[in-house]
């Protein structure tokens, strides 16, 4: 929220009543889905991590979430990612997520590893130190294009909600947070979530209004222009028709 503010008063980056709506919609969903998110369990060993990553369950979300990524990037970020914002902002959440649970585990190795264990000898806290770096680098590579083509207004709680809600999921499904939670908590949760959607396509309606109400400017190609061009004093064109090369006039020039 206070990037989309910052953008539009220091950025000039135009934001409407639409958009500030779907911001707020967006921020309340996420606030919604951060207070009732299951607690969350601190593995005790690097070991530990990595038999949980490699349960069924998280490695059909790894594998799923690449093969989709790999789809989108080869694909439909060719030719929609200038057009629609949720194809670079997909990506990098979509990679995030997997960042994010892989810094756990390299923040989980660095602490045992300071307290005297030492994690470093494991060959899975290098292969978790990999992941993050491919991931983290992919992700800041599609977060930087997102920002290039659209407002920062637009991708910054786009992107919020988007990394916010796949990190959730990512980390329930993989260190099973989500045990025990309570049928209000998942239906809070779920109503976040709704909220969260509905403020996503209010921002991308904002964007889309926003678009159709400054349509590029066009030439009017649909009259005769006359030009001349000057070569030396002894060569002269005068009243040339062109509809290409010449700037528009009120009326046609006078031999």
């Amino acid at each position: 929220m206070a990037s989309s503010v910052l953008a539009h008063f220091v950025l000039k980056e135009r934001l409407n009543k639409l958009g500030v709506l779907g911001c707020i919609s967006c921020i309340v969903g996420s606030v919604v889905v951060v207070l009732h998110a299951p607690e969350e369990h601190m593995p005790d060993s690097v070991e530990e991590i990595w038999d949980l990553a490699t349960q069924p369950g998280f490695l059909a979300y790894a594998g799923t979430t690449l093969l989709l990524m790999a789809i989108v990037v080869v694909f439909i970020e060719p030719r929609y990612g200038q057009k629609n914002i949720l194809i670079y902002l997909g990506i990098c959440s979509s990679m995030g997520s997997l960042t994010v649970v892989s810094i756990k585990a390299v923040g989980v190795a660095i602490k045992l590893t300071l307290d005297g264990m030492n994690q470093l000898a494991y060959p899975h806290t290098w292969l978790f130190i990999l992941v993050a770096v491919i991931c983290g680098v992919s992700q800041l590579n599609y977060l930087n294009k997102a920002l290039d083509t659209f407002d920062l207004a637009m991708v910054s709680p786009v992107y919020y909600v988007m990394f916010t809600t796949l990190t959730i999921v990512a980390s329930s499904i993989m260190f099973k947070d989500g045990a025990g939670q309570s049928l209000s908590s998942i239906a809070s949760e779920c109503c976040g979530l709704v909220t969260i959607l509905s403020g996503t396509i209010l921002l991308h309606a904002a964007k889309q209004k926003e678009a159709a109400s400054s349509p590029a400017s066009t030439w009017p190609l649909d009259r005769g222009i006359s030009w001349y061009i000057s070569v030396g004093s002894d060569n002269l064109l005068r009243n040339v028709e062109d509809d290409y090369f010449a700037a528009p006039q009120s009326s046609p020039a006078t031999p």
